[in-house]
């Protein structure tokens, strides 16, 4: 009898993995229908409106509409009735003029008013991103950006020369791959500017989600102190309307997309590969990624996130690409992941994840971001992985950093740079013009907003990185003007304005290679990623979950 019961038990076992395995398989198929069924929609005539609006730029750059056709004939006003106002969100619009002219603005950044408005808009962005597939498909010309940690002058450069006449005028996609708190002072400012771009221009602007889009890591308050994205909004609104911003950002951050493929060419992300989690695979599909949950938690997780999700998602966010003395050592797996010096179980990826990767899902490059460069744009990985970091300040590369971003543009990927001699006209010293006609309490709340600069030079420590990498830099250009195998232009936009145009291939070829042998020249400890200047989110994973 206890014979029969155990062959019987076995048996029902068997059925059972083998009724898993079926399941599987049909959500795989599932899946890839609904893969199939967008790609056809792609192909499919498009059915344009016309936009029954003209746009008339002022002497002062502002924006005027107006009606189109108003003196058109009968038969033709009758036609352009037809097609759909576009109308303007009033409380979007608000925010976008708040981001033009923040000086102008600084009591109603310091109010409720602003809090509750900030409120509003992300419930209104809520939905928006909630509706879009985990992994977004886009085509090109596509902008790329990288972290943005709360620089609002950095963000303001990117629209004062990408958008200048606004997304909805302005041809091509914009994406934006995390990071866009914590670390700078403008963090709300950020967040609610692009929150409102995404509102007028839900078809042009797209944000993924990076590792400072989760509550433990913005919200860890002894690690980021005043640049914690939870103390800022404490201290702006007061303790109570403040985890209330908090908390209703973190809200649109839960729904925000994890990955992007750009022209079913290029994966972009804000960390890196993500492990497969089907023993059976060498590498994660991106299909898979559309299983995670639209609404995720990742840290901490809600009750709904399984364990697999809660791993894709995580590693989306956190990962790294290995470094060089990893993929000589025996310290990356068969898959070619290891143990990342971020450490809390955050993970590297090295060249056989990157080749896996790449030919499973049939890409030929990965754009990420969260890891520090003074040169704004670094390549590795046999120069099919691209580190974009869009923020020249708060971490340790000195003056002499730039900020980057990357054009896909049809069959040419282009980088594009803020250079470091670009003349700011959007935060100014205490003893300049501008600052000086702001009355003195604005200027006391600028500062805090940093907007007006209080010190007249960065401190040392800050350029001396900076110098070391330049050094370096300089002893290996020689020898690497045949290490780079795309074909791209490296553009950096100068302190006249400019367009300073030249081959990259030497150029990105040596950032590469620099990675290859050194660890890093940021001023903090540890690091990942080839050399890549780090920032210090190795600490973050090890935090107490809230």
């Amino acid at each position: 009898m206890d014979l029969l019961i155990t062959q019987l038990t076995e048996t029902v076992r068997d059925k059972d993995a083998v009724i898993s395995t079926m399941q599987a398989e049909a959500d795989s198929l599932r899946t890839s229908l609904a893969q199939m069924r967008a790609q056809d929609a792609l192909k499919s005539p498009r059915n344009r409106k016309v936009v029954t609006l003209s746009y008339e730029v002022e002497a002062d750059g502002v924006l005027s509409r107006a009606r189109v056709g108003r003196h058109a004939s009968v038969a033709t006003t009758q036609v352009l009735n037809a097609f759909p106002v576009e109308s303007t969100d009033e409380l979007a619009s608000k925010m976008i003029e708040m981001f033009r002219k923040p000086l102008d603005k600084i009591d109603y950044l310091h109010s409720a008013r602003f809090a509750d408005d900030l409120m509003q808009l992300c419930a209104r962005a809520k939905p928006i991103y909630e509706a879009e597939p985990r992994c977004l498909a886009l085509e090109s010309p596509t902008y790329v950006f990288g972290d943005i940690h709360g620089n609002l002058e950095d963000l303001n450069f990117f629209a004062d020369h990408l958008w200048k006449l606004g997304t909805q005028l302005t041809a091509g996609k914009f994406l934006f791959l995390g990071d866009y708190v914590d670390r700078g002072m403008n963090g709300l400012e950020c967040v609610a500017y692009l929150f409102a771009l995404k509102i007028c221009s839900p078809t042009k602007l797209f944000m993924l989600r990076g590792n400072h889009e989760t509550r433990d890591v913005n919200g860890w308050e002894d690690h980021y102190g005043d640049r914690s994205f939870l103390r800022q909004c404490k201290a702006r609104f007061g303790r109570d309307l403040g985890e209330q911003v908090w908390e209703a950002v973190n809200q649109v951050f839960d729904r925000l997309p994890l990955a992007g493929v750009i022209d079913n060419d290029i994966f972009c992300v804000h960390g890196g590969l993500p492990r497969p989690t089907k023993g059976q695979e060498v590498a994660t599909r991106v299909e898979d990624l559309l299983a995670v949950p639209r609404v995720a938690g990742i840290s901490p997780v809600y009750d709904h996130e399984s364990r697999a999700s809660q791993q894709l998602a995580s590693d989306c966010i956190w990962s790294d690409p290995a470094l060089a003395d990893m993929e000589q050592g025996r310290e990356l797996n068969e898959l070619g992941f290891g143990e990342s010096l971020r450490g809390g179980g955050a993970v590297c990826f090295g060249n056989r994840a990157v080749d896996n990767f790449l030919a499973v899902n049939q890409f030929s490059y990965i754009v990420r971001a969260h890891e520090a460069h003074a040169e704004g744009v670094g390549l590795s990985k046999g120069a099919r992985v691209f580190t974009v970091f869009s923020t020249s300040k708060d971490h340790g590369q000195g003056t002499g950093a730039v900020a980057g971003c990357i054009l896909v543009d049809n069959d040419a990927i282009r980088v594009i740079n803020r250079s470091a001699k670009y003349k700011n006209k959007f935060v100014h010293r205490r003893q300049s013009a501008t600052a000086a006609g702001v009355a003195p309490t604005h200027v006391e709340k600028a500062i805090r907003l940093g907007l007006v600069l209080n010190t007249p030079h960065e401190p040392l420590d800050r350029v001396v990185p900076r110098m070391v990498l330049q050094q370096q830099q300089q002893q290996q250009v020689v020898t690497t003007t045949t290490t780079m195998t795309t074909a791209s232009s490296i553009s950096s936009i100068s302190s006249s304005g400019g367009m300073v145009v030249a081959d990259a291939t030497a150029t990105l070829a040596a950032m590469a290679l620099q990675r290859e042998r050194s660890h890093s020249f940021s001023s903090d400890e540890g690091g990942s990623g080839e050399g890549e200047e780090e920032d210090d989110d190795d600490m973050e994973r090890d935090q107490p979950k809230r």
